[in-house]
């Protein structure tokens, strides 16, 4: 593997990140733990959006979409209403 086939692997690593707790919190909700399966979906979308002021553009791969300021914007608003949704609804079908 070259220098170069390495960097491009290593760029994809902040959206295997995201990606893993996605499907760790699916796998929540997918056992009827739905909330605590949204409160991982939600802190995913923040986490996304950590990524991405933090790192370089160089380095993000697919979490960087639009402009920095929108990226950061929709992930963080995302996120915040996920975990505000799961923290709030009480009872349910699945109370």
């Amino acid at each position: 593997m070259t220098p170069r086939e390495r960097s491009v692997d290593r760029r994809h690593l902040p959206f295997a990140l995201v990606l893993f707790v996605v499907l760790v919190g699916m796998g929540f909700v997918s056992t009827a733990h739905w909330r605590k399966g949204s409160l991982l979906i939600g802190a995913a979308m923040l986490l996304a959006a950590g990524l991405r002021v933090f790192l370089p553009q160089e380095r993000l791969g697919l979490l960087a979409i639009r402009s920095r300021v929108v990226d950061v914007v929709l992930y963080s608003a995302l996120g915040v209403a996920i975990v505000v949704v799961a923290v709030t609804i009480q009872g349910g079908l699945f109370g």
